[in-house]
């Protein structure tokens, strides 16, 4: 039974290791030190939520054997609102992963300086973080090879590599498990929390993967009989993918001094607790979950741009290659010399917040289109989880364009 899930493992990993990147694992890191295990509730909820939005993109990509941006540009046909969420969704994928990259990359600095320390390379006046230009190096050929499966199985791997890490780290903690049920099953609001609680749920219900997976599944599966593996994939995948921002907040809520601020702090915090074996475990993790999104975001708006333009051709295109390698230059750029383009950052983060509540919508349209779906409609219980996740999609929509504009 194992053996013949790893063989079906794939692209649900792939939606896993790009939530589970360094913003997540500093948002996970500080609900933890700031909250203790009362915000597990709030991981809990994302993971359902994420489970019923990636089920709809795996079930698009295996029955309609298309991307979501493709049958979005299809199946929309009044010519300026497809103009106008063409731009939205390029606008907040392409440009928006560009601007998320260098967080990435410099996520992977991280775990690597925790364990080797910083390592500069001068040119001149200018200083270069050799970390970031290695991360950097190791993410572009694995894109570049572009094969589907062997680009899977580096991920898989990096994947377990984070997850293991990530959960070793909370157990040698040895945490309280009454309370670490109490957070998981109660909601709780406690003072200054509802910012956090906003953050968890959007770093985890990610618009980019809807777009990301519905394009992986099509070149893992191809027939709508491979539903069912395509659905294991993608529930244990966001299930181990949601233990592991569990495992994070528990890692966390056990450091009992200092100032944290980040995951790396919390690898420090933790070596004169557990000894220095805590510290290395949490430091490969952190590595780990830069690398991952450092390779699946350009990877994301390669896809997205793919097919909004319509382009033909598999991941060894030009065209392709092009957007991939726009995102993850300028990611190696930024993170490298430590520039953060705060304005395009902001500018990223209203569009996904439009972008969320908006896709989820189109999602839970076009999964009503016996046109597009045949007998592989939503049920009425599925509509029902839509609607509801749709309303929450809407709630964080305006929550995070308010607080780019400092309204909150």
């Amino acid at each position: 039974m194992i053996k013949n899930w790893f063989k079906n493992i794939g692209p649900g990993t792939l939606v896993a290791a790009a939530f589970i990147g360094p913003g997540t694992v500093t948002l996970c890191t500080l609900a933890g030190v700031n909250f203790g295990f009362n915000l597990l509730w709030a991981m809990l909820l994302s993971v359902i939520a994420t489970i019923i939005l990636q089920e709809m993109a795996a079930r698009l990509g295996v029955v309609s054997q298309k991307g979501l941006s493709e049958v979005i540009r299809e199946e929309i046909n009044i010519p300026f609102i497809k103009q106008f969420i063409t731009l939205l969704i390029l606008g907040a994928i392409v440009v928006g992963n560009a601007s998320y990259e260098a967080g990435n990359i410099s996520g992977g600095i991280l775990g690597l300086e925790t364990i080797f320390g910083r390592s500069l390379l001068n040119i001149g006046s200018i200083s270069l973080n050799l970390m970031s230009l290695i991360i950097g190096g190791m993410a572009f050929v694995l894109l570049y090879i572009g094969n589907y499966k062997f680009l899977e199985k580096a991920l898989i791997t990096l994947v377990l590599i984070m997850s293991i890490s990530f959960l070793i780290t909370a157990i040698v903690t040895k945490p309280d498990l009454l309370a670490m049920l109490k957070g998981m099953l109660i909601p709780t609001f406690p003072d200054q929390s509802l910012l956090m609680i906003i953050g968890l749920i959007g770093t985890t219900v990610v618009p980019y993967n809807l777009f990301l997976h519905a394009s992986l599944v099509k070149e893992r599966w191809h027939k709508s009989e491979d539903l069912s593996f395509a659905r294991k994939d993608t529930i244990i995948s966001i299930i181990l993918g949601g233990l592991v921002s569990m495992a994070i907040i528990v890692s966390a809520a056990s450091i009992p001094f200092g100032e944290i601020s980040n995951a790396a702090d919390l690898a420090k915090g933790l070596a004169p607790l557990y000894g220095d074996f805590a510290k290395y475990f949490l430091a490969l993790g952190l590595f780990a979950a830069g690398i991952t999104s450092a390779i699946t975001a350009p990877l994301a708006a390669a896809y997205v741009a793919k097919g909004c333009m319509g382009w033909k051709g598999g991941m060894t295109s030009k065209r392709f290659r092009f957007v991939w390698i726009f995102v993850l230059f300028l990611g190696v750029l930024f993170s490298s010399i430590g520039i953060k383009p705060i304005e395009i950052i902001k500018f990223a983060q209203v569009a996904n917040g439009m972008l969320l509540p908006v896709i989820a919508g189109i999602l839970l349209w076009i999964m009503n289109k016996r046109s597009v779906l045949g007998e592989y409609v939503n049920s009425k219980r599925q509509n029902i989880f839509g609607v509801v996740i749709l309303a929450i999609t809407l709630f964080l929509g305006a929550k995070g364009i308010l607080k780019v504009f400092n309204f909150i």
